[in-house]
């Protein structure tokens, strides 16, 4: 879906990655990530943020939670990181970016909740229920800190991703202000969602959804009973070009993960001000029937896109030329993705040995594969800086 954006926009971090791969300086089955460019998308989300005064942290699950991302996001200007789990935490942490928001989407297991206000301590803990706001402000308590708490809400008719759902009655949001407040080591701070925005394939357009209207009445809600200063976090298919429409909405607190390296569904249809910045590298294993099997690990086919024509660029030399595309299959989510089938047929069959780029709106933490950071390439001296597994630890690669 984004091969087209990134041959169009960043060919030269398609050649590179090539020339590096067929050197034998990166894996194949690896999420690649230009550095130069992430830093600059970041720079450019931050800036952005800061003239509407609105607090931004950076997501990295995409990305596989890589330190030298991180590290690259924090020179672009945006220095905490919302933590979707604790891999997220202790990667984001270890690399040295502190934690803006926890507990959003995953809450945080109750043996963990201790050692998260002790170490981690996050400018913002999300909770769903009492019992998790509980734990929160206990281990808060314990480490001798106060924890702000937001409130995720919910109201008849928001969306939510199956498996997402969960919450406190938007309608009682006033009383569950009181009773965040009433924790030892707790503070209500304010109330979140997700997702706050949805890109809709019909218009071609990011659009609100019920979810930041019941965020806006809440506020008012709780305006109603005198609170003053609530933080409205509002993630969801986050790109520069949406920030404002959210601070007009409300929001105080955004949350970029896909437009860090420009692979939100805006990007895929419109040349928003990030350009790509992530590919996924893999190479030909073998031919059988017509196909080139090409090693797999990584391969996420996003379920917010219709089905369309997967294509990878497949060459032994570095190119993005409009003559190595050949169709992909993938197989499907139920079956392991030990391998994917690359079109064979015709002149200039691929070959054993040959790389395959492939633009894919990754989420390379539920993926097997390995994250790779590269720096220079906008110089034309691309270096390797990081092999990482995707929880942010040093790969053993080759062995």
């Amino acid at each position: 879906m984004f091969l087209e954006s990134l041959r169009k926009r960043n060919p030269a971090f398609i050649e590179a990655t090539q020339n590096l791969h067929q050197r034998g300086n990166i894996p194949a089955d690896a999420y690649v990530i230009d550095l130069d460019t992430l830093e600059q998308n970041a720079r450019i989300l931050k800036d952005e943020a800061t003239r509407l005064d609105l607090k931004i942290f950076a997501m990295t699950k995409q990305f596989g939670r890589s330190s030298s991302a991180c590290q690259a996001i924090m020179r672009g200007g945006i220095d905490r990181s919302v933590a979707v789990d604790m891999a997220c935490a202790r990667a984001t942490h270890k690399a040295g970016m502190r934690i803006g928001h926890l507990g959003h989407l995953q809450q945080v297991a109750r043996h963990e909740a201790s050692a998260a206000a002790r170490v981690l301590k996050p400018d913002y803990w999300t909770v769903f229920n009492e019992v998790k706001a509980m734990e929160a402000a206990a281990g808060a308590a314990a480490a001798g800190r106060t924890q702000d708490l937001l409130a995720r809400i919910h109201a008849e008719g928001d969306t939510f991703y199956r498996g997402h759902e969960g919450g406190f009655d938007a309608d009682q949001v006033a009383e569950v202000a009181d009773m965040l407040d009433g924790l030892e080591g707790g503070r209500f701070a304010g109330i979140t969602t997700f997702p706050a925005l949805l890109y809709d394939h019909a218009s071609r357009k990011v659009l609100p959804t019920q979810n930041l209207t019941t965020l806006s009445k809440a506020a008012e809600a709780l305006a109603k009973a005198g609170r003053r200063g609530i933080e409205i976090n509002a993630p969801g298919t986050t790109s520069s070009v949406m920030l404002s429409a959210l601070a007009e909405a409300g929001a105080t607190q955004v949350e970029p993960g896909n437009g860090l390296h420009g692979t939100t569904a805006l990007h895929a249809v419109e040349d928003v001000p990030e350009s790509p910045a992530v590919l996924y590298v893999t190479e030909v294993s073998h031919l059988s029937g017509g196909k080139a099997y090409c090693l797999g690990g990584g391969f996420y086919i996003d379920p917010i896109f219709p089905d369309y024509d997967v294509k990878a660029i497949v060459s032994s030399e570095p190119t993005a030329a409009t003559s190595a595309l050949r169709s992909v299959e993938v197989p499907p989510p139920s079956m392991i993705d030990y391998y994917a089938m690359i079109d064979a047929s015709g002149p200039g069959a691929p070959k054993p040995g040959d790389t395959a780029i492939f633009g894919f709106r990754g989420q390379a933490f539920v993926t097997r594969a390995y994250v790779v950071g590269v720096s220079g390439i906008s110089r034309g001296e691309p270096r390797v800086e990081t092999i990482e597994y995707t929880n942010g630890e040093p790969a053993a690669w080759p062995l």
